[in-house]
């Protein structure tokens, strides 16, 4: 596997208002997606996205901010055969499902031996 880089960073916070406004205010970063005042996807000028979750945070991944409220998204080529990589890696447990979005962005959580969540972002617009 090579990680190419980090593209997508998740933030738990009680306080989606104010890093909302700081990061499009401050950062310069554009709104690309919103739902409600609990979450809302940030895009940076080369594409990796910056996600906010406030409330119940991640619903569909309840171990995404339990032992860190920042979650990073490394970068690969083909992330299926990352993933394999990943279910044979010694203290290594992948979580959840391989989710692939229309038009090919994917991601898989997983633990790693710290025991903190991370996971492997394909993004086919990354080139």
């Amino acid at each position: 596997m090579v990680v190419k880089g980090i593209r997508w960073i998740g933030v738990g916070t009680t306080c989606v208002a104010e890093m909302r406004a700081f990061a499009t205010g401050v950062l310069g970063l554009r709104v690309v997606g919103a739902d409600g005042e609990q979450f809302v996807e940030l895009a940076m000028a080369d594409g990796a996205k910056l996600e906010l979750f406030g409330g119940a945070r991640s619903a569909d991944a309840p171990w995404l901010f339990e032992r860190s409220a920042v979650v990073a998204g490394f970068l690969v080529d083909d992330i299926h055969a990352a993933r394999d990589e990943l279910a044979q890696a010694p203290g290594v447990e992948l979580l959840g499902e391989l989710n692939v979005m229309p038009g090919g962005y994917a991601w898989q959580h997983f633990r790693a031996p710290d025991g903190l969540v991370y996971e492997l972002t394909a993004d086919p617009s990354a080139g």
